[in-house]
């Protein structure tokens, strides 16, 4: 599919299948990363950065300056994401990161209206504002900049615009932007065992295979996400990941014991309510385009 085609009703439903899946399993990693609390989170990410990715999606990309370009940014958007997304889970914040990937679809609705000038229908522009006011809520509720929450919504919703942007398909464009920053990990790690400070030796023996297979537990939800976002509306896109924090909610609060007052139910009331006028207004688009 080039980038300027609208997808076919058959790649729409496997995209959204796709990214649903991608966002569920997503949820589900703050159980991973809390295992690695012992080992730093920029060597977690340099090890990530040194493991993944093939050489032949590299030397495509770097015959076309502007796709260079393109993922390096996505590249740093992405990895500065993870960074910030690991260091929150193991300080004991994942309850803020589940805010910041509710805060996500939000970007990613603006960047579909203002810079893909895609059009939304008038239950569509309701559901965002029911979830707007629901974020909007439970920022008022932290009580300080959720700092965390704002860096994890503006960098994954950047990295959302620019692999949508991109020509590379979901395995391409991941081993493009991950051996683009290859290098700089690469030196990154030899510095810290250099050093004495890296964990490769200093750690225990299940935090070794549990760093080992960090490759894979990131990977396999962001090809997902590379094979949807290059075959649904960012619209779309953007309300479908309200699966992930709605996930990590969950493990915040009955997994983690973070603090979480009653009055947040309002917020999640509202979220939730939006979620429900979007599907259904889906639903009855997509039967009458049947029809």
């Amino acid at each position: 599919m080039s980038a300027s085609a609208g997808p076919t009703p058959e790649q729409a439903r496997s995209g959204a299948l796709a990214a649903a899946l991608c966002y569920f399993l997503w949820g589900l990693v703050p159980l991973y990363w809390k295992q690695l609390a012992a080992v730093d989170p920029l060597e977690l990410l340099a090890a990530l950065l040194a493991r993944t990715g093939g050489f032949g999606a590299l030397a495509a990309v770097l015959c076309d300056p502007r796709a260079v370009g393109t993922h390096l940014l996505s590249g740093t958007l992405l990895t500065l994401n993870w960074l910030v997304y690991v260091w929150g889970v193991n300080a004991g914040h994942v309850i803020e990161t589940s805010l910041g990937y509710f805060l996500v679809p939000l970007v990613n609705v603006a960047a579909g209206r203002l810079v893909l000038h895609e059009q939304l229908r008038r239950p569509q522009v309701v559901a965002i504002g029911l979830a707007a006011a629901g974020v909007a809520l439970m920022i008022w509720q932290v009580g300080r900049p959720p700092w965390i929450a704002l860096v994890l919504a503006a960098t994954w919703g950047g990295y959302s615009l620019m692999r949508k942007r991109s020509t590379l398909g979901a395995v391409p464009g991941l081993a493009a932007e991950t051996l683009l920053l290859a290098p700089l990990a690469v030196g990154f790690l030899l510095w810290r065992q250099a050093a004495g400070t890296g964990a490769l030796g200093r750690v225990d023996l299940p935090s070794h295979l549990l760093v080992l297979s960090a490759g894979v537990v990131t990977a396999v939800p962001l090809l997902l996400f590379g094979y949807g976002a290059r075959r649904v509306r960012l619209t779309t896109l953007g309300l479908l990941q309200y699966i992930a924090p709605s996930v990590q909610l969950v493990i915040g609060v009955w997994v983690y014991h973070e603090p979480f007052a009653r009055q947040r139910a309002l917020s999640f009331g509202l979220i939730w309510a939006a979620l429900a006028l979007y599907t259904a207004d889906n639903l009855l688009a997509a039967r009458r385009s049947s029809a």
